[in-house]
């Protein structure tokens, strides 16, 4: 395809054409467009490698619930990655592996993102919670993620839920702002990552939709030099670099194409379907 380019600075070669078994796909900025809506073209080609046995797995940094749509849609029977790789889920919905953040790290976020007087949600489960609702935690509602769940207080958040991540939301000026004093104060102790410049999240040490993706591919027993996956975000890198055949999106950031073998088309060209059309038939 004429928008697909080979990325010259990708690790590995393309794996055979035929071998591709399994395909791992982020949802915003890759296989939904800018409306956060999953395109015809995006849609046909999924259902055509549906129909070629290739399994379809959806790797996001957000809960299954802002998926179901579209996995009803598809009729997917395959496991999930959700809460970038912390809540990974089989074909009906059910737990396969959930990991939570260490209750004396949550405290830790917590009083960061009060001390820096920034807003921020933790994702609990198949939920969103808070301490307070604001016009940034409710921005997660446009990305067809459940409202926020309000609790008043951390405090009391913590004594009802668990929390599997946290994410601080405000403008991208100050998220430029607070990243680094996030990362001297958590230290080794977390996961810190964007997929959005607006928000940073705050995960386990070590999470990622790539440690996700590998759990599922070990649970389907598919190697990874049999998979495909396709991502735009910080977040994605893990993913990209594990699989066989990496692919970032042509409005990906400069991580997830560093990270990939090859570059395809924006989320708004159907990106996904000339990737999929270019290696799969």
């Amino acid at each position: 395809m004429s928008n697909t380019n080979h990325n010259q600075a990708g690790p590995k070669p393309a794996p055979r054409l035929d071998t591709i078994q399994l395909v791992a796909i982020d949802m915003d900025g890759t296989l939904l467009n800018s409306q956060h809506q999953l395109s015809p073209g995006n849609e046909a080609a999924l259902c055509r490698a549906l129909e070629n046995g290739v399994k379809i797995v959806f790797a996001t940094g957000k809960t299954r619930t802002s998926a179901v749509p579209i996995i009803e849609k598809l009729k997917l029977d395959t496991p999930g990655v959700y809460s970038q790789g912390l809540v990974i889920t089989h074909g009906d919905g059910s737990i396969l592996y959930e990991r939570t953040l260490a209750a004396v790290l949550a405290h830790k976020v917590a009083a960061f993102a009060q001390a820096v007087n920034c807003s921020m949600v933790a994702y609990s489960g198949p939920d969103i919670v808070t301490s307070v609702r604001d016009q940034y935690t409710d921005v997660f509602i446009n990305y067809h993620e459940p409202a926020p769940i309000a609790y008043g207080s951390w405090t009391a958040v913590f004594t009802a839920r668990r929390v599997n991540k946290f994410i601080i939301v405000s403008t991208k000026e100050r998220i430029d702002q607070i990243r680094p004093q996030l990362e001297q104060t958590i230290g080794q102790e977390a996961t810190i990552v964007q997929a959005l410049d607006y928000m940073v999240e705050i995960l386990p040490p070590g999470a990622s939709k790539g440690d996700g993706l590998r759990r599922v591919l070990a649970h389907l027993q598919i190697d990874p030099a049999q998979v495909m996956a396709l991502g735009d975000g910080e977040n994605d890198v893990e993913m990209l670099q594990l699989a066989g055949l990496g692919v970032a999106m042509g409005n990906g950031m400069p991580a997830a194409k560093k990270a990939a073998d090859v570059v395809t088309a924006t989320n708004d060209e159907d990106g996904v379907a000339q990737a999929l059309a270019r290696f799969l038939w």
